[in-house]
């Protein structure tokens, strides 16, 4: 008898059995990616440097240049999108310039125009509008000129006022 309490003592201090032992579980890291759900409506101008899936309601501007921009399947969209990537499964009304990809998924409808370097529709999906495809390079080479052409209308009234106070 004594043997078998010691054999209880035992089973019961193992970690394996005991309900309240610690249990180490391994924790990866969440991915930088903000939700609008599904109860959600925004009005207004959403920008930011992270992914966004959209499952609510956005009016206005979204401006996402280095991210990915996802509209769920309750998702509806008012709204310009400037993204690198825009994957769309619900509902979109504005136009999209996107620098990589513009993927509509069969359940997905986008009424506007698209400027982007590569896309893909899904038998299913619906789009009204124009679609402009380019150049991925050339893409680069006119962003590039629009932003020397941007910095150097900037520095003109500075010119300007100092030619005038001389």
């Amino acid at each position: 008898m004594l043997q078998s309490s010691e054999n209880s003592f035992l089973k019961s201090s193992s970690p394996a059995s005991n309900a309240n032992a610690y249990n180490p579980k391994t924790v990866t890291a969440p991915v930088d990616q903000a939700t609008i759900g599904r109860t959600l409506v925004i009005k207004g101008e959403i920008s930011g440097s992270e992914a966004l899936y959209i499952d609510g309601r956005i009016e206005g501007k979204i401006s996402m240049p280095e991210s990915r921009v996802t509209v769920g399947r309750n998702g509806r969209v008012d709204a310009s999108i400037k993204a690198r990537e825009v994957v769309v499964m619900g509902k979109v009304t504005g136009n999209i310039e996107c620098s990589d990809r513009v993927d509509i998924r069969a359940e997905g409808s986008v009424t506007g125009d698209i400027s982007t370097v590569r896309i893909s529709v899904e038998d299913g999906a619906a789009l009204k509008g124009g679609i402009q495809v380019h150049n991925e390079q050339k893409h680069k080479e006119a962003q590039s000129q629009n932003q020397a052409q941007t910095s150097k209308s900037a520095d003109l009234p500075k010119a300007l006022a100092a030619t005038a106070s001389a």
